[in-house]
């Protein structure tokens, strides 16, 4: 017995070991919990669904919810199979529409002569940094028709040419935002595997005469497969699982998808329907990120991928050389600068679909508010609702930020150090599980776990502790993938000479290891504070009038058709996205390119 306390105590001295117990009961507690949580909820009674299920009482067990869902005809096809088989088609075509745009782009820059490298790399990467809805709005703001729209957009004003319905809204356009939105993913994804494979196959396959087109079919497209099947599997998932850009351009013309069904349902009368595709889409989204696990084990195999690339021999583009690059230039500015202009042109018009100079006012930025405007909202600059929304995004973000990089690097750090064992293994799948979990769908779990008191925790619904716990959680795998990076990276001697030095542990962290992987530890923050920023989905469930952020009022705001004060808010986001990331990279080096690719 006492030899077995002994060990206990001599396996408690290390701290990579009490964070990982640490780690262990609590991420167990706020993952694996919700999940069962919710699982119980499809099978669960709720208040505002006594009066459908009638002779039933709430908290009662039933089957309900999954016999009306699955088996109740037309009622079945509206509420679920059409949204179901609408989902898939958006996220399938935008995963074709990513990857061939991100795909090619990565050819241009890595295998190339192209001019402005850099510049080009830089702005290509501004659409993703961005929130996903800012395309959304973007083209509601230049392809809105006056049938639908209420009002025409720029295209129409422009060239008199009234946008035809399936052009301005549902499927098509979702699909061309979202492939927008997702091509710099693939991008980073492909273009990191391009830039570090080894050349001499193409180099060989040249000197035999081999054709261009033979060497990106034959050489080339087959040793990136893997990043492309990689690519594919995690824009399914991101594409499945979004909910603003196919409430922006889908609600108008009452094209559903799973999210937005599950948003209605949710916050309606049959809250078991939603906890069903919550749970679905869970199921779908562990899936898919299993096969890519698998793919991306397999990589190794390809052992024409290398530490560093040898004498790449870049394509002479000759005389297209210069053209390509200003028309590469022309297509970024259109997709990612001129959306901000139009923010601003919107914002400032009183009369939408009117932009004569008459029209134009700062009403809606520093206005007192009139009767005959959005029921006498003041403008933006002396909104209380806005400035609180902000105070609360910023609040939100920081906190979470802080909370997601901190357990990150530490989880970095013991999983690192204890890598292969059978706890570590546990504590890195678990650290990783709410990034398998779509947004709303993880939302939803934390909504159904605390809007009752659990144990010795209250009731958490309606308050800023939900949105930073449910936050801090569904963060936590960006950070830690960070961390864990950057710990592999590091020397173990650089540690163990200091631990035999008697540097404490503390100190062994925040003088030596933390200093180091500065960079890497610092993505680990940046990230969560701008998906926290910019994010939608994972709060809409969740937020009360006290707690509402930038984003739930940007979205109550165009629900009711106010949409110069949803331009305005949706430019301030971008503003202070953009801006936090270009200071801190200039400052340390570290950007959210690095934690993309680090979450890979």
């Amino acid at each position: 017995m006492k030899q077995k306390f002994n060990a206990l105590l001599k396996y408690l001295r290390k701290p990579q070991n009490i964070i990982l117990l640490i780690l262990l009961i609590v991420l167990g507690y706020l993952t694996i919990v919700p999940l069962i949580t919710i699982i119980a909820d499809t099978f669960t009674v709720h208040s505002s669904e006594v009066r459908a299920i009638k002779g039933s009482k709430a908290g009662e067990f039933t089957l309900y919810h999954w016999k009306k869902m699955f088996a109740s005809g037309q009622t079945s096809m509206k509420v679920f199979y059409e949204p179901f088989w609408n989902t898939l088609k958006i996220a399938f075509l935008s995963c074709m529409v990513a990857i061939i745009l991100g795909g090619s782009f990565a050819w241009i820059i890595t295998r190339t002569n192209i001019k402005a490298k850099s510049f080009l790399s830089t702005v290509f990467v501004f659409p993703y940094i961005m929130p996903a809805w800012t395309l959304a709005m973007a083209w509601l703001n230049f392809f809105r028709n006056s049938r639908i729209g209420g009002a025409p957009g720029l295209f129409q004003v422009l060239t008199g040419i009234e946008t035809a319905d399936w052009f301005a809204y549902g499927l098509f356009p979702i699909v061309i935002v979202q492939g927008l939105h997702y091509a710099p993913f693939a991008y980073i994804l492909i273009g990191g595997i391009l830039r570090n494979m080894d050349a001499n196959l193409e180099e060989a396959a040249s000197l035999l005469h081999a054709s261009r087109f033979t060497i990106m079919r034959k050489v080339t497209i087959p040793i990136v497969r893997p990043a492309l099947l990689s690519t594919f599997l995690l824009v399914f998932s991101s594409t499945m699982s979004a909910f603003a850009v196919p409430a922006f351009l889908g609600t108008p013309v009452r094209y559903n998808v799973l999210t937005t069904q599950m948003y209605r349902t949710l916050n309606g009368m049959n809250p078991g329907y939603g906890y069903i595709m919550a749970l679905i889409m869970i199921v779908i989204g562990v899936g898919i990120l299993m096969v890519n696990q698998w793919i991306t084990g397999r990589r190794k195999a390809y052992t024409t991928v290398t530490g560093k690339s040898s004498n790449i021999a870049l394509v002479n583009l000759k005389k297209a050389r210069t053209p390509l690059t200003v028309l590469l230039i022309f297509i970024l500015i259109v997709i990612a600068i001129v959306p901000l202009i139009s923010f601003a042109v919107e914002s400032f018009i009183m009369a939408p679909g009117d932009y004569s100079f008459s029209n134009f006012t700062a009403e809606f930025w520093i206005g007192e508010g009139r009767a005959d405007i959005a029921n006498s909202e003041p403008g933006i600059l002396r909104n209380k609702s806005i400035y609180t929304g902000l105070m609360n995004s910023l609040k939100l973000s920081v906190v979470v930020s802080l909370v997601a990089g901190t357990v990150g690097i530490l989880a970095g750090y013991a999983i690192a150090k204890k890598r292969g064992s059978h706890l570590a293994t546990i504590v890195n799948n678990i650290t990783f599980f709410p990034y398998l979990m779509p947004a709303m769908a993880f939302g939803a779990i934390y909504l159904s776990m605390f809007a009752v008191r659990r144990g010795f925790i209250p009731a958490l619904y309606g308050s800023f502790a939900l949105l930073a716990l449910c936050g801090s959680v569904k963060y936590l795998p960006f950070a830690s993938r960070s961390g864990i990076n950057a710990m592999l990276q590091l020397s173990g001697e650089i540690e163990e000479a200091a631990e035999i030095q008697g540097i404490s542990w503390f100190k062994r962290m925040t003088r030596i290891i933390i200093p180091i992987q500065k960079s890497s530890f610092l993505s680990g923050y940046l990230l969560p504070f701008i998906s926290c920023m910019r994010e939608l989905s994972l709060f809409i469930l969740l937020v009360s009038p006290s707690t509402r952020i930038l984003t739930t009022l940007l979205f109550q705001y165009n629900e009711k058709g106010w949409n110069q004060y949803a331009n305005a808010i949706n430019l301030i986001i971008i503003v202070i996205v953009v801006s936090f990331n270009l200071i801190i990279n200039k400052l340390t080096g570290a950007s959210i390119d690095k934690g993309i690719g680090g979450n890979s």
